[in-house]
């Protein structure tokens, strides 16, 4: 009893130690994720100052070494850079997005290790913008427009090149670059692209001319050489089948025309009779159709051609009569006028010689002829007006402002500037006994007419 006891208990003690020593080396044994990196510190072997593993996992002494975790999630780093002065000294702006993530390889991890271990997400953030804005300055300073904007693939391969080894440094590595778009100050770049634009959309046209040339030109060809096979071959068969057929025609005709030669006697004398038969009726028939019909109507026409032409012949007499009728009477009309021009051309010289040639007095002497057709129109508005005779009773007047007979002869008097008006319009002078008028314009003085000076 006292032995197996006591084995027992050995047993349990060294169980016991081995879960304690399996439970211990458990609680030292560290694994790193497959997103992360293990970084141990303290006493490492060798000349390191950390020991950094991804996947795997190793053991922790404690008290001598501790441990951390880097994070290899990505990060996205938007770079709005503006204002960067290109080879061409042209500045452009350049916004991109970078990602990047702790570099896996020994020497980026021990990096990562040493410069990154305690920072956070938007401190190593910083930390890159400043290197990536840095280089990317300096990448762009050494490319023309040209090919910042038509290569980027080798754009971008000199982005690589100059900023992921600056980030290695740091423990980082670039994972990826996006350029968005490209643009400068000056639209230079604008200007590119609508210059190839063009160029391309040009091309693309010439290219597409030169396809539809090819094509119509293969379609062309191809077309001749069907036809021309076609055409041969039709060509072929139509000799073999002409050829059978002149043969055939050749005995036919040989066979017809032994027909025909038997034939030909008997119908010829029979054709010739029916025919001096059918002669005979036309001739009858044509003789009976002009005895009936066409008599009779060339008889009509001719007797209604006959009357239109005496009709218009007797238009034509009588217009042409109407038109000498008209003539003879203007040219009467014309000459009895001439005539009469003549006279008065003569008169009116015989007048102006008979006055001494003088043209004041030639034309005195034809307004007088008119003299008595402006009197009559001046004394139209009293024609009617019928006076016998003028009996006048005067005894004075006590007011002494004159008697009936003086004022009667006033009114008289009164009538005579009027005269002398007409007679002025017509460019005469009145005889001195009418009395004359003064320039001055005529005033009435107690009843009496002062500017006529009657003699």
């Amino acid at each position: 009893m006292f032995d197996l006891s006591y084995l027992s208990i050995t047993v349990g003690t060294f169980l016991l130690f081995i879960f304690a020593t399996v439970f211990f080396l458990a609680k030292l044994y560290r694994r790193c994720p497959s997103n992360k990196v293990l970084v141990v510190f303290g006493r490492i072997a060798g000349s390191k100052t950390v020991q950094c593993y991804h996947g795997g996992g190793t053991f922790i002494w404690p008290l001598i070494q501790g441990c951390a975790f880097l994070d290899l999630t990505p990060r996205t780093i938007h770079i709005p850079l503006k204002g960067a002065l290109s080879h061409q000294n042209i500045r452009v702006n350049v916004p991109s997005t970078f990602t990047v993530a702790v570099g896996i390889t020994p020497d980026v991890m021990n990096n990562a290790a040493v410069r990154m271990l305690d920072l956070g997400h938007k401190e190593i953030e910083s930390m890159a913008t400043e290197i990536i804005i840095g280089q990317l300055r300096l990448t762009v300073a050494s490319l023309r427009i040209e090919e910042i904007n038509q290569d980027r693939e080798r754009f971008l391969e000199s982005i690589k090149k100059n900023i992921e080894p600056e980030l290695h440094k740091i423990g980082l590595t670039l994972l990826n670059v996006n350029i968005t778009d490209i643009t400068d100050e000056s639209n230079y770049i604008e200007s590119i692209g609508k210059k190839a634009s063009s160029m391309a959309l040009n091309q693309a046209k010439v290219d597409v001319a030169e396809q539809e040339k090819q094509g119509d030109i293969g379609k062309s060809l191809a077309e001749r050489d069907r036809r021309v096979s076609v055409a041969s071959y039709n060509a072929e068969a139509v000799k073999g089948e002409n050829d059978s057929k002149a043969q055939m025609a050749l005995t036919n005709a040989v066979l017809a025309e032994k027909e025909a030669e038997a034939s030909q006697r008997s119908q010829v004398a029979k054709q010739n009779a029916e025919a001096m038969i059918q002669r005979a009726r036309a001739l009858a028939q044509t003789q009976l159709l002009e005895a009936e019909q066409i008599v009779p109507q060339e008889i009509k026409k001719r007797k209604m051609q006959i009357d239109a032409e005496a009709e218009a012949q007797s238009k034509v007499i009588l217009a042409r009569g109407e038109a000498e009728a008209i003539l003879s009477i203007k040219q009467a009309e014309a000459e009895g006028i001439q005539k009469l021009l003549d006279a008065k051309a003569a008169g009116y010289k015989q007048l102006f010689e008979a006055c001494g040639e003088d043209a004041k007095s030639a034309a005195t002497m034809l307004l007088i002829e008119k003299l008595e057709e402006i009197v009559k129109l001046q004394v139209e508005a009293i024609k009617n007006i019928k006076i016998d005779k003028i009996t006048v009773w005067d005894s004075g007047s006590a007011d002494g402002k004159g008697s009936s007979t003086s004022n009667f002869i006033s009114q008289f008097t009164k009538s005579l500037p009027a005269l002398h008006d007409i007679a002025s319009l017509a460019g005469l002078e009145l005889p001195q006994y009418l009395g004359k008028v003064t320039p001055d314009a005529p005033k009435e003085v107690n009843g009496k007419i002062s500017n006529v000076d009657m003699k």
